[in-house]
């Protein structure tokens, strides 16, 4: 609050009172009233700009941009750029973004960041069409120390303790670019350079986005076409045999940091996040908290960040690819692998509770991270070092 005195004395003769407008007057004084008149005028109009000033920093300091651009975080995302897949990393509000691979001769896509914020596991392409090789790498998250894990693999993801790392085996050597195309589930631990397979990995078949419980105990994943089941999402323990359906439509579910809540696409257009509780003898997913809806585009890929009170998303036009583009496959546009023109990357607030268009919402609660439309997809949240001023 500004504290400002109403009123002045500008001579012995008499005062003008600021909220009234009132000015005595004497008789042969028009020149003086002229003054004063473009006095309270000149006043209140200082008074009102400064106003909108105040009230503009205030709504600057409350979006969400300058509270993501506050926080220690940082993005890695899939793009397609200069006829190549690379992977991009950014800031939480968007800024500084710059190009984390730089490798022409491979194609790199699926970033997923170990919970410890140091490493980065995801796909590398190469070939073209049905000759295509899939392999899973890792590397440090600022680019360095870069190996591979394995071929014919694809869909990395990190066990909590940041040096196993999952991974779905291809179903058959030949090609195919369908998210789907897996059998069974292999952890590779990168401080031994051994790998195993999931204790229960015959009865795994046709999996895809798969990622750990934070406790470790469960991993959840979409199956399609597999398992006895046409779609759906499921719980799959991770040292047992026990698999769970959340019976929840969709795909592409992740877990967030607490392992309190979920949250998935039911279809093309809609992000769901609910509450989970994994610690019941029947886990189950209880009442949508948020829903976010696009009417017109499609919206994908949903991913949390690491204090669990954002997410950010994928949101493009519908498509099915462009195979011109080297390094891409014909399928649906959000697939990994399939050039996405129009595609950008979203952060959505995840405190508030209700249903809205992603169109509707302010700038306090939705922001476009990315503006290019190059494929930007697969968004993936760390913790960075802290910032310094």
């Amino acid at each position: 609050m500004i504290g400002i005195d109403a009123r002045f004395d500008l001579d012995a003769g008499g005062g003008f009172d600021l909220i009234s407008g009132h000015v005595p007057v004497s008789v042969g004084e028009p020149v003086r009233l002229f003054k004063m008149k473009n006095f309270a005028f000149s006043t209140f109009a200082t008074l009102a700009a400064l106003l909108v000033s105040v009230s503009g920093q205030a709504a600057e300091k409350d979006s969400l941009r300058a509270r993501l651009g506050a926080l220690p975080y940082g993005i890695i995302h899939e793009s397609y750029v200069n006829g190549n897949w690379e992977l991009f990393v950014m800031n939480a509000d968007g800024s500084e973004a710059r190009n984390l691979t730089n490798t022409p001769g491979q194609h790199e896509m699926y970033p997923q960041v170990s919970p410890d914020g140091t490493k980065v596991c995801f796909v590398a392409d190469e070939g073209e069409g049905r000759d295509t090789v899939r392999s899973v790498h890792v590397m440090d998250v600022d680019g360095t120390n870069r190996r591979k894990l394995a071929d014919g693999a694809r869909q990395p993801f990190w066990h909590p303790n940041s040096h196993i790392v999952g991974y779905l085996p291809q179903e058959y050597p030949k090609w195919n670019v369908v998210d789907y195309y897996t059998r069974g589930i292999v952890f590779f631990d990168l401080e031994t350079g051994k790998s195993e397979a999931h204790p229960n990995n015959s009865k795994l078949h046709h999996l895809y986005n798969p990622n750990f419980s934070p406790d470790g105990r469960w991993i959840v994943a979409t199956v399609h076409a597999g398992m006895g089941l046409g779609h759906g999402i499921l719980l799959i323990e991770a040292r047992g045999n026990r698999i769970v359906d959340l019976k929840i439509p969709g795909c592409r579910p992740c877990l967030s940091p607490t392992g309190k809540e979920i949250a998935w696409g039911p279809g093309d257009h809609e992000i769901a996040v609910a509450p989970i509780n994994l610690d019941a003898d029947e886990p189950k997913v209880g009442e949508p908290r948020v829903q976010i809806l696009d009417k017109t585009k499609k919206i994908y890929h949903v991913d949390w960040s690491p204090d669990g009170r954002f997410i950010s998303l994928s949101r493009g036009p519908n498509g099915e690819g462009d195979i011109s583009k080297p390094g891409t496959h014909a399928s649906a546009c959000e697939i990994v692998g399939v050039y996405a023109p129009g595609w950008d990357i979203y952060a959505i607030s995840a405190e508030r509770s209700g249903q809205w268009d992603i169109a509707d919402l302010s700038d306090s609660e939705a922001i476009r991270l990315t503006d290019t439309g190059a494929s930007n997809k697969e968004s993936a949240w760390f913790r960075s070092a802290p910032k310094t001023k």
